[in-house]
């Protein structure tokens, strides 16, 4: 990977997006003031969808939530179309609460054979990429999202590797991890996704590990974790962690090993009656599996 990475790039939006890059060189030493251990955040897909931005804050600090995800076209209506006052007026709400905005959840991807439609999502990924920043964000996160069968499987990983570090490399300027999630179909297999990373070279661009099924296929969640660890950011995307189809604990256990100790974010899919509730319920079922995962 590339080195490059000024002291500029990363001070100018504050410590968080540099939390995730202290393996990079050139880069200030912030350990002494993070937080230990992994954090419990929120993704607001499903569970805040319909929230505006005070009752979002409002509901994660009730229940112990510091961070939170933003999701494209949701309630809180934080979106690229936002004027320069409504950008700092987000900002001071997250300021003015005990909530952290980690970033912003984007669809944007970039597998099409289509370059219209290419640009089109690289242009737009930039522009939120400037809102991130605008909002005291520290990186988006943004999509593979699928391979084709009309076009080579090997030159699809090459043009979505390359978008990635286009995007990287903008997002660099303005202090922003750009955070790759595990997703989409054939995308979302850790081999693809190996394959796409090692043709990513800009050090700001991470995966972000999504929790599919995917994750199971042989050899297996150890090995498979193993594989692509060395590029994991400062954000994971779990879903409930009571729902006993996926190896959770043993998921934290390769975590905590690996000495991770950034954000486990809620991305929940379930409809319960009373969803503060349930985000207290399982905030609890974390910290239960993060004290297992340190007895190991």
């Amino acid at each position: 990977m590339k080195n490059n990475l000024s002291r500029r790039h990363f001070i100018q939006n504050g410590i968080g997006a540099s939390l995730a890059l202290t393996s990079i060189g050139n880069l200030p030493d912030f350990s002494s003031i993070k937080p230990k251990g992994m954090r419990l955040g929120l993704v607001t897909y499903q569970w805040g969808r319909d929230w505006d931005l005070p009752t979002l804050i409002a509901n994660c600090e009730a229940t112990g939530y510091h961070g939170v995800e933003l999701r494209v076209q949701h309630a809180h209506k934080v979106e690229s179309n936002l004027t320069a006052i409504q950008r700092k007026e987000v900002k001071k709400r997250f300021n003015d609460s005990s909530v952290q905005c980690i970033g912003y959840g984007s669809n944007f991807e970039y597998h099409s054979p289509d370059p219209v439609i290419l640009k089109k999502n690289i242009d737009e990924t930039k522009e939120y990429i400037k809102l991130c920043k605008d909002i005291g964000a520290t990186g988006i996160k943004i999509k593979p999202n699928y391979l084709p069968p009309e076009v080579s499987k090997e030159k699809t990983i090459t043009q979505i590797a390359q978008s990635f570090n286009e995007c990287g490399k903008f997002a660099q300027d303005y202090g922003q991890l750009v955070r790759v999630e595990v997703h989409g179909n054939l995308t979302q297999e850790i081999p693809n996704m190996k394959a796409i990373f090692d043709q990513v070279t800009e050090p700001n661009v991470k995966i972000c590990w999504n929790c599919n099924e995917q994750d199971l296929l042989p050899p297996g969640l150890e090995p498979n974790f193993n594989s692509v660890k060395k590029w994991f950011g400062d954000t994971v995307h779990i879903r409930e962690l009571n729902d006993g189809s996926y190896p959770y604990q043993q998921l934290f256990d390769l975590f905590t090993q690996s000495g991770y100790k950034e954000w486990i974010l809620l991305e929940a899919r379930t409809e319960p009656a009373d969803r503060v509730a349930a985000m207290k319920e399982q905030l609890e079922w974390f910290n239960k599996m993060k004290a297992n995962a340190k007895k190991k």
